[in-house]
């Protein structure tokens, strides 16, 4: 599977601790039905209203600019960090953790801080120095606190605020940030009090169970955040008086830290949900009277401040921000319900009372199947195929899929689903990956034996190394066919780090050991006969290793698969006819009227004889934990890759590395024809294709796919697992038409208009 974290985030993305308890609530669903869907109707764009592509207009509070061109100095308004690198970029420096954690002592500051402010205002033309701000002593704040009756909305404070003892630290703590946050009411407040001007930001209390350590299987290598090519990912727009926000705002898909406190907002357009890697979100001071639904999609979510707005309800999709520290919700008249959960247990809790007992979305309509080429003849040889890694029960972890509910992440409840799943396919062959011993031999087979399915399942290689207790965990990879159909001519186990150490090319490489060796990945494959026609089919099924720093792994693992695979393809076509393909049947029953039943079982045919491995018809199914521009993709269309190529860099891998990798197979993807997925591997942290179908070309054609998720449900679901789809992986499902064999024409010999004559 995938879950892509290796990779270190770009610039503005800095280390908080985390602060994530798990939850396993138990949980009703007797209906699946989406929450209920709020006006998003946007109010007329005001153009005075400061922009991202827009000055503000001359009403405005106070003018800002990304950058101040011709300047010795950065501003602080509007962009938090777009210094540049005389200046430290912010981005770099951003350490804000519980940033409006400051000891009280500390507010004999804010009235030398404001004068100091407004003498560099009068200095550099309105621009704030973060230079002088740092000379200016750091906990400061621009204006005086407010008094509890001149609260922004006149929405009172809560009754808890007046306690002189908070009965805990969590509470202690948002009453604390409350505060601050009625005292920033200036223009770019936050921008003004940058932690880089406080050397005494206090680290946020713990707020719940560390997250457990993730398993390694289950790792997947992030492709690098898009906020990795901007100097700046911070954005304040405090008191601006903003009634609207323009929609350009939400196009910067980049951002990690967003400040809109103390405006004049009455809702957040959907289109908040587009901002997948923020981290925090301040709309403190504002007049909002509900949150959409698609706030449920920023996942990454660390601080979500809310404080003395309208709110009188919280939506359930609240539930997916696994990751949040501080729901500000001081100053809200919202339930006192929800309000003792977060005073009495914490942000936690309540995020877990929102996943346990949210609704969901409505089920997705069903995925489109595309045609590719109509069938001219019923009669015509085809083969259906599906590949699906289907998340072993093992990595299946609240600590990985927190924005999960629990009952979504029981492999009693997931099982079920992928089964059914399987039967409405009904594949002629299925390919499973991280199935584990003990679902193979307990569920999976029997269950699908009363589809007509037989199976062959290899886990991977430490199993061996295992007491069977233990080993019965393991995952692995399985080729399920429809007995009826196929006969099962021979199985093979694809090893590749025992095959690796035991090439006479390899031996002695250090790489080999060091960085081969120790991965346990498998591939599994199956040569099978068609019953009826009697035309044969090789099917691999592998689970290529994750890792993004073993790219030279992944390509060594591939460059042995199709090796392998070569020499038991020119096996295999030297293999004799098949003489016991009869399948056995019970002794046909009488119908009603007293007549026996018809037999329609087709009678075998004769075996059909390839004259080398290349020219049987060939499959190859998988998680190949690679891109679609990757080199793996292009050795398995290309069918060979030089040995100077990147990806193998200086290392040595015998042949590989020094006469190149290569195969006999005319491969490509079965859904190159549109272009490849939208995704296969669908989690907060990565979506794209990872997973493939690869057919033969000279012997298969392609005339349908299954099509993608349905977009507009993609718009409030932040990842895979949940309810609808069982794993964070997608079911590829095709049809192929195999091709016939082209026979040699008997040409007879002419002898000219006197053969026929008579003597």
């Amino acid at each position: 599977m995938a879950d892509y974290s290796a990779y270190q985030r770009g610039a503005g993305q800095i280390f908080y601790p985390q602060h994530t308890q798990p939850s396993l609530h138990s949980r009703n669903l007797p209906n699946r039905v989406r929450s209920p869907t709020t006006n998003s109707t946007r109010l007329p764009f005001n153009p005075d209203t400061p922009s991202p592509t827009r000055s503000p207009g001359p009403q405005s509070p106070q003018q800002f600019g990304m950058f101040s061109q011709g300047h010795s100095h950065q501003s602080h308004s509007a962009m938090m960090n777009g210094g540049g690198a005389g200046h430290q970029r912010y981005g770099m420096q951003m350490n804000l953790g519980k940033p409006f954690q400051h000891n009280q002592t500390h507010q004999h500051h804010a009235h030398a801080h404001q004068q100091h402010q407004e003498h560099a205002a009068g200095t550099h033309g309105g621009q704030y120095n973060h230079q002088h701000n740092i000379s200016s002593g750091g906990l400061s704040n621009a204006q005086p606190p407010f008094a509890p009756g001149h609260l922004q909305n006149g929405t009172p404070s809560s009754v808890h605020s007046a306690v002189s003892k908070p009965p805990n630290e969590h509470w202690a703590e948002q009453l604390q940030l409350a505060q601050k946050a009625r005292e920033m009411t200036q223009s770019h407040s936050h921008a003004r009090n940058h932690p880089s001007v406080n050397k005494s930001v206090v680290a946020g209390t713990t707020n719940g169970v560390q997250k457990e350590a993730d398993k390694e299987e289950r790792n997947r290598h992030a492709v690098p955040h898009a906020n990795e090519d901007h100097i700046w990912t911070i954005l304040d727009f405090g008191g601006q008086n903003l009634k609207v926000i323009t929609a350009s705002l939400f196009q910067y898909d980049f951002l990690t830290r967003l400040y809109l406190n103390c405006n004049k907002l009455t809702f957040l357009p959907p289109a908040i949900g587009r901002l997948r890697q923020l981290t925090h979100l301040d709309v403190s001071l504002n007049e909002l009277q509900f949150l959409p639904p698609e706030i449920g999609m920023l996942v990454n979510l660390k601080q979500l401040l809310l404080f003395d707005n309208q709110l009188r309800d919280l939506p359930f999709e609240l539930g997916s921000l696994y990751q949040l520290d501080m729901l500000g919700i001081d100053g809200n008249p919202i339930p006192e319900d929800m309000r003792s959960i977060v005073i009495e247990q914490g942000t936690t809790e309540l995020i877990k009372y929102f996943r346990e007992n949210a609704r969901g979305p409505e089920p997705p309509p069903e995925r489109d199947w595309i045609v590719l080429d109509e069938l001219s003849d019923s009669n015509q040889e085809t083969v259906t195929a599906l590949s699906y890694n289907i998340l072993c029960d093992k990595y299946c972890t609240q600590s990985l899929y927190g924005y999960t509910p629990s009952a979504a992440l029981l492999w009693e409840n997931r099982r079920e689903t992928i089964l059914a799943e399987l039967r409405e396919r009904n594949a002629d062959i299925v390919c499973l990956q991280e199935i584990d011993q003990e679902s193979f031999n307990d569920f999976f087979r029997g269950a699908l034996a009363h589809d007509d399915y037989k199976g062959v399942f290899w886990p991977k290689s430490r199993a061996r190394t295992m007491a069977e207790k233990e080993a019965k965990l393991v995952d692995g990879c399985a080729i399920f066919y429809k007995n009826t159909k196929y006969i099962l001519l021979d199985k093979q186990l694809i090893d590749f780090a025992n095959t690796a150490i035991n090439r006479p090319d390899m031996k002695g490489e250090h790489d080999i050991f060091n960085r081969v060796m120790p991965r346990d990945d498998i591939a599994v494959v199956a040569f099978l006969e068609n019953r009826a026609t009697g035309s044969r089919l090789i099917v691999g099924n592998v689970h290529v290793f994750w890792n993004p720093a073993f790219t030279d792994v992944k390509l060594v693992q591939v460059a042995i698969l199709m090796e392998q695979i070569t020499k038991f393809a020119n096996k295999w076509a030297k293999f004799p006819p098949c003489t016991d393909k009869a399948l056995y049947r019970f002794t046909n029953g009488d119908e009603e009227e007293g007549k026996e039943t018809p037999d329609t079982t087709q009678e075998p045919g004769p075996s059909m004889e390839y004259s080398d491995g290349a020219q049987i018809p060939f499959l190859l199914c998988g998680d190949f934990n690679s891109l679609p521009h990757s080199s793996i993709y292009d050795l398995i269309v290309q069918g060979n890759l030089p040995n100077s190529h990147s990806d193998l860099g200086s290392r040595k891998y015998g042949n590989f590395t020094r006469d190149g990798i290569s195969h006999p197979f005319s491969l490509k993807s079965s859904y190159a024809a549109i272009g490849e997925m939208a995704f296969t591997n669908y989690v907060p942290a990565f979506c794209g294709v990872l997973d493939y179908i690869w057919y033969s070309t000279n012997t298969l054609q392609v005339v349908g796919l299954l099509g993608d998720v349905d977009k507009d449900y993609l718009q409030r679901v932040p990842g895979f697992p949940n309810y609808h789809f069982p794993s964070d992986h997608l079911a590829l499902y095709a049809q192929y038409m195999v091709k016939g064999r082209k026979e040699k024409k008997v040409v007879e010999p002419d002898f000219g208009q006197g053969r026929d004559r008579r003597s």
